[in-house]
C-alpha cells in the first residue's frame, strides 16, 4: 500500500512538473500587453474559478469554513500565493524563462535545509545524492553566467527560499482539507490582494490589453495555476516535499524545450550538458524508501 501511495505521489508530481514547465514561457508571453501584477492577478482569478467548480462538484464548500485548517491555508496563501508568485512574476521581467527555471532549482537546497536540517525529517541517502546531482546540473548552467547575473535571477532565488515554508503549511493543510479547497482560498486571496495592490500602484490596465493576453491568461489560470497545482498538492500529500521538489527539477529541461519551441530561444551548450546529472538525480529520487 505504501509503495502504491508513493508511486501515485511521484506520478502526480511529474504531471504537475510537465505542465509547470510551460509556466515561465506562457507568463513572458502575457507580458506583451500586461504588467506582471495584472497578469498574476487575473491568472489567479481564473484559477479560482476552476477550483470553485471542482469544490462545487465534490460538494466540499463546507471545508472552506474549516477553522482548524484555516490557519495553514492562510499561511500557504500568503507565502506561496502572494509573496512567492510576486517575486516569480517580477523576476521573469528581468531574466529569461530558461534561466529563471534553472535558478529555481535552488528550492531543492532550501527545502532540504528546512525539512532535513531544521525539522529533522528523515531522508534516505540516495535521495540526498539525487538532489546533489540536480544541484550540480544547475551549477553547470549558472556558473558560466555569473558575470551577467540578472536582477530577475535574484528575485527567483528569494522566491525559492520562501517556497519550502509555503509547502510546509500546504502539506499540513492537505491533511485537513482537499487540495481544491486549499487552492480555491489561495487563488481567490492572491487574485484579490494582488489586484488591489495593482490598483493602489495605479498599474495600467485596459480591456484591450487583457484581450491581447487572454489566451495566455486562460492557460496560466486553468492549466498551470489550476490543474498542475492540484496535482502538486496531491503529490506532496503522498511523498515528502524535498523529494517532490527534487523531482520538480525536471521543469527547467521542459522550460528550455518550450522556450526553444515557442520563443525560438535555443538552449546553450551548458544547458544541454546539465541534462545528464539532472536525469540521474530524478532516477535516484524515484527509488523507493525501504524504511
Amino acid at each position: 500500500m505504501q509503495l502504491k501511495r508513493e508511486r501515485q505521489g511521484e506520478f502526480f508530481i511529474l504531471g504537475s512538473v510537465t505542465l509547470w514547465g510551460l509556466f515561465p514561457v506562457i507568463t513572458v508571453l502575457s507580458y506583451h500587453t500586461l504588467s506582471p501584477l495584472i497578469s498574476l492577478s487575473l491568472s489567479s482569478i481564473f484559477a479560482a474559478l476552476v477550483f470553485a467548480a471542482i469544490v462545487t462538484k465534490k460538494k466540499n464548500w463546507h471545508e472552506v469554513g474549516n477553522l482548524n485548517a484555516l490557519k495553514n491555508v492562510l499561511a500557504t496563501s500568503l507565502l506561496t500565493g502572494i509573496i512567492y508568485y510576486l517575486l516569480i512574476f517580477f523576476g521573469l521581467q528581468f531574466t529569461t524563462p530558461g534561466n529563471a527555471s534553472i535558478v529555481a532549482l535552488t528550492e531543492i537546497f532550501f527545502s532540504f535545509l528546512f525539512f532535513h536540517v531544521f525539522r529533522k525529517e528523515h531522508i534516505p541517502g540516495y535521495h540526498i545524492l539525487g538532489a546533489l546531482f540536480m544541484i550540480f546540473g544547475a551549477g553547470i548552467v549558472l556558473v558560466p553566467n555569473l558575470k551577467s547575473f540578472h536582477p530577475g535571477d535574484m528575485l527567483i532565488l528569494f522566491a525559492s527560499a520562501i517556497a519550502p515554508f509555503g509547502n510546509f503549511f500546504a502539506q499540513r493543510a492537505r491533511k485537513q482539507v482537499a487540495s481544491e479547497t486549499i487552492m480555491l482560498v489561495r487563488s481567490t486571496l492572491s487574485g484579490v490582494v494582488i489586484l488591489f495592490l495593482a490598483l493602489l500602484l495605479h498599474t495600467p490596465i485596459s480591456i484591450t490589453a487583457i484581450e491581447g493576453s487572454l489566451f495566455f491568461l486562460l492557460i496560466n489560470g486553468f492549466l498551470l495555476f489550476g490543474l498542475s497545482k492540484v496535482l502538486w498538492l496531491d503529490g506532496i500529500h503522498r511523498i515528502s516535499v524535498p523529494k517532490a521538489n527534487s523531482l520538480g527539477s525536471m521543469a527547467p529541461l521542459l522550460t528550455l524545450f518550450f522556450a526553444w519551441l515557442i520563443l525560438k530561444q535555443a538552449p546553450t551548450l551548458y544547458q544541454l550538458l546539465a541534462i545528464f546529472p539532472i536525469l540521474v538525480g530524478v532516477s535516484l529520487l524515484s527509488k523507493q524508501s525501504r524504511s
